[in-house]
């Protein structure tokens, strides 16, 4: 048990009804999860407000209600607690509950579009082979050291992110690497945890259904970096045009990394093959499994990183040549027809084109490129005839198909996708709105030597229809379908 003023310490406090010198168990924002002597943090979501579940949270025991409106009927023996904004009352009152846990580790967090899960992913297998005990907040997975716990958004709520934090310390985590969404940051879900540093990978069209215009969305992203303190490090990609604009208010140090313009950290792209990456990273070589432009960048933000951190620079470059690729990024296999085959996350305009253009430029153009691809429903529509438009332009043949339609009809998606399509391009699609039938058919016109790239849904191991989850793996299904046509 702690005591309500100790979990207020550094809580901007409107108002206070009542006793904070009491003992208190829990915290939650959901009334449902509510026991006796718990506090109730009443947060205003988008669909659901929690000062509405007020009175069901102080019949299921709760002691404490923090607020940002005072009901008119105060409860004796209940105290209230009035705040400006609930969400970061949270984030900071988290953080107190579980005794700081961020103070006791290095944490850095990877924001941007494209590769924080890589970047992050990468930074804690090279940490965790160069035998430190490290911790890992991903949409892919979250690790405390060697324990492993399924992710299940980008960045979690407060109470959850502080209460892994804890466990890593209680397990003796040295170095911890987050996944920092703009979700996340516009939510205060990242208020009072301490970072060690920051890493800003790129910006490009996503979240428009969520944060409206691209400026509100690139404006939150620098949020992140404003709140950095002096001794910790902000990292940004130079190359990009907002890569700069990250740094011009934070107190943090700063550095740069590039392949293109002047940066503290350079890389140069030597080879790029099907196998892999051979890059010179400031004045030595390394090669790499990763493949792609976008991967040089990927391993170069980890390189910086692991320098900034302490790492022998000769060490770092002895480990990025033994990191394995991520589950869902760039994730290939060949059959034993020569079909290559290649599962990708890349669900934004930038992310597909990124892929694409690296495929063509490894491949000899005797082959064909043949793109499964659709658009997730209930998110950003303006980025579906882009996507549309990139697919079509850069691929040989196309197969225009459902991601996850969750509540949308998948027709009226995939129509939103082809009216991107150029005149000149329409010859070289197809729609399937079954998503196993697109792979099958792609994997059915596929000749040897050909490639397969399907993108947008990565490491998911699902398909949402219609508010229901059902079992499905690309990488999995096309390895199956490209064996059946072995026999």
């Amino acid at each position: 048990m702690i005591e309500l003023k100790d979990i207020l310490y550094k809580v901007t406090l409107l108002a206070v009804k009542g006793s904070t010198s009491i003992a208190v168990n829990a915290l939650h924002f959901d009334s449902r999860e509510i026991k006796k002597a718990d506090v109730f943090i009443a947060i205003q979501g988008q669909v659901v407000d929690g000062h509405d579940y007020i009175n069901k949270a102080i019949n299921s025991g709760a002691l404490a209600i923090v607020c940002e409106k005072l009901p008119q009927d105060l409860e004796s023996g209940i105290t209230y607690i009035e705040v400006d904004n609930s969400s970061k009352a949270l984030a900071v009152m988290a953080s107190n509950y579980y005794n700081t846990p961020s103070e006791n580790l290095k944490l850095v967090g990877v924001t941007g579009t494209n590769g924080k899960t890589t970047v992050a992913s990468l930074l804690y297998q090279l940490f965790k082979k160069a035998g430190y005990k490290v911790g890992l907040l991903s949409t892919v997975k979250i690790k405390i050291d060697s324990k492993e716990v399924k992710a299940t958004h980008t960045t979690p709520d407060s109470l959850t992110i502080n209460r892994y934090l804890k466990e890593m310390n209680d397990a003796g985590v040295e170095f911890c690497f987050m996944e920092v969404s703009s979700h996340g940051i516009h939510q205060h879900r990242t208020l009072g945890l301490h970072f060690a540093g920051g890493i800003f990978t790129n910006l490009s069209h996503d979240h428009l259904d969520y944060h409206k215009t691209f400026a509100e969305y690139r404006n939150v992203k620098k949020v992140f970096f404003d709140g950095l303190s002096s001794q910790a490090f902000a990292l940004t990609n130079i190359d990009d045009k907002n890569g700069s604009y990250m740094l011009q208010n934070t107190k943090a140090k700063t550095y740069t990394y590039g392949l293109k313009s002047y940066a503290d950290y350079k890389a140069q792209i030597l080879e790029n093959q099907f196998s892999g990456l051979l890059l010179k990273v400031n004045e030595s070589e390394v090669w790499t499994r990763l493949i792609g432009s976008f991967n040089a960048y990927n391993v170069l933000s980890v390189y910086a990183t692991a320098d900034l951190l302490g790492l022998e620079k000769v060490e770092i470059l002895r480990l990025i040549s033994d990191l394995q690729s991520v589950s869902g990024r760039f994730q290939y296999l060949i059959s034993d027809e020569r079909i290559t085959a290649i599962v990708d996350y890349a669900h934004t305009p930038d992310a597909l084109k990124n892929v694409l253009e690296t495929v063509n430029s490894i491949r000899t153009k005797n082959e064909n490129l043949i793109t499964v691809v659709g658009c997730g429903g209930d998110r950003d529509k303006t980025k579906r005839p882009k996507m549309g438009h990139i697919a079509s332009a850069l691929s040989t043949k196309v197969i225009f198909t459902s991601d996850n339609p969750r509540s949308e009809n998948p027709e009226a998606i995939l129509n939103d996708i082809e009216a991107g399509v150029a005149p000149l391009n329409f010859k070289k699609t197809i729609t399937i709105s079954d998503r196993k039938q697109a792979i099958k058919t792609a994997c059915q016109m596929a000749n040897p030597s050909d490639i397969i790239l399907i993108a947008g849904k990565g490491h998911e191991t699902y398909q949402e229809i219609k508010g229901e989850r059902f079992d499905f793996d690309d990488y999995r299904i096309v390895q199956e379908f490209l064996k059946q046509l072995q026999k």
